[in-house]
């Protein structure tokens, strides 16, 4: 009897991709079933060689591979999150998503409505929002 294969979860996070509560939240996901994630990074506007995606990255799979107790795929995307997310959901046939936001009140995403836009492709989105607090331990960790 073939097993059924791991639902693919792309994590969508630049800012907040270290966070403890985005961590957390790929560990409860990882423990409902098996799965394959991927971190998407959309790339800044004003970092075309995307060498802080590129940084964001190297932070932030360790701590997710260490949460889920496996590997942890990532991607540099478009520099909108729209698209970055449209593309890898295309060619990584991607089954759900969560989205790591800042907080509420400095969000871009949540401003351009990135999660409801985000709904239109059909899958299970979960959006954590991250508290101005844990932005501040990773900011300091960064540098």
């Amino acid at each position: 009897m073939a097993s059924a294969a791991p639902s693919r979860v792309l994590v969508v996070a630049y800012r907040t991709a270290a966070t403890p509560l985005l961590i957390n939240a790929v560990r409860a996901r990882s423990h409902r079933g098996e799965c394959a994630f991927t971190l998407l990074v959309p790339r800044p506007y004003w970092d075309p060689d995307t060498d802080e995606a590129s940084a964001t990255l190297e932070l932030a799979i360790p701590l997710l591979e260490e949460a889920v107790g496996g590997h942890v795929d990532g991607i540099i995307g478009d520099s909108d999150p729209f698209v970055a997310v449209r593309d890898a959901v295309t060619e990584l046939a991607i089954d759900e998503i969560i989205i790591s936001t800042l907080p509420a009140r400095v969000s871009q995403w949540l401003r351009r409505d990135l999660p409801h836009r985000v709904e239109r492709f059909g899958l299970p989105v979960t959006v954590v929002t991250a508290q101005q607090s844990e932005r501040a331990v990773v900011s300091r960790s960064l540098g």
